[in-house]
């Protein structure tokens, strides 16, 4: 029989499983099991009533924490000339455009966020491979490829999160930290579900959040009640 740590059997007397809670309530549930040394990151789970296969139903979008996240984004930005200038007066930690492009092809990757102009896209496609599969690639359904390079770069140092449904038609969306007031994480969470419900597509019938589960980095799983959020 597997043992499990005193942190799981711990959790596993204060959170009933099989029981939904308001955010709030989940929150503090969430808070009252810490265990862990650092401060924990919070995100939600989501579950949607989508088909991902579908491409009438695919779920991807961005949206500005009114908290921000609680951590410090490294936003790199290709652009040339006076955008170039404008990423760097906005914040951003790192900009240019061959250079940066030929920095990556080695195998350099210190930024969380990736920013592009719409005309540096073609030579950005050349490192596509690299930074899609971690996530980093400058899209514009997302606002990463744009003109407005100042706003971008602020909403990204702020705490603007994007996601993605997966082939499950689950997503994950970070909310903040563990160490933000309940309230100021239900903020964030109302910010995120506002967004999904705009972004609802026609062709989805029956329920569209199926399920909310909040949890931490080393924390359980608690289920929210969705029913009060469509």
């Amino acid at each position: 029989m597997a043992k499990h740590s005193k942190r799981v059997l711990s959790n596993k007397n204060l959170i009933d499983r099989s029981q939904k809670l308001s955010f709030i309530d989940a929150a503090n549930k969430l808070k009252e099991a810490k265990s862990a040394k650092f401060d924990e990151t919070v995100e939600i789970a989501v579950r949607l009533g989508v088909d991902p296969k579908r491409s009438d139903q695919m779920i991807r979008g961005s949206v500005l924490l009114p908290n921000g996240t609680g951590k410090k984004v490294r936003v790199l930005v290709f652009a040339k000339g006076e955008k170039e200038k404008e990423a760097l007066d906005a914040g951003a930690d790192f900009a240019g455009s061959d250079e940066l492009i030929e920095k990556i092809k080695g195998g350099w990757l210190e930024f969380d966020k990736a920013i592009a102009t719409p005309d540096m896209m073609r030579d950005v496609g050349k490192i596509g491979r690299i930074l899609g599969t971690r996530g980093l690639m400058p899209n514009p359904k997302v606002g990463t490829v744009t003109t407005e390079i100042a706003k971008a770069v602020s909403e990204s140092k702020l705490g603007r999160v994007e996601f993605r449904v997966d082939k499950a038609a689950n997503l994950h969306v970070i909310i903040g930290k563990l160490s933000f007031e309940a309230a100021k994480l239900q903020e964030n969470f109302n910010a995120v579900i506002e967004q999904l419900l705009k972004l609802k597509p026609a062709a989805s019938k029956g329920t569209y959040i199926k399920s909310v589960t909040l949890t931490s980095t080393m924390g359980p799983g608690i289920k929210i009640d969705s029913a009060k959020i469509q």
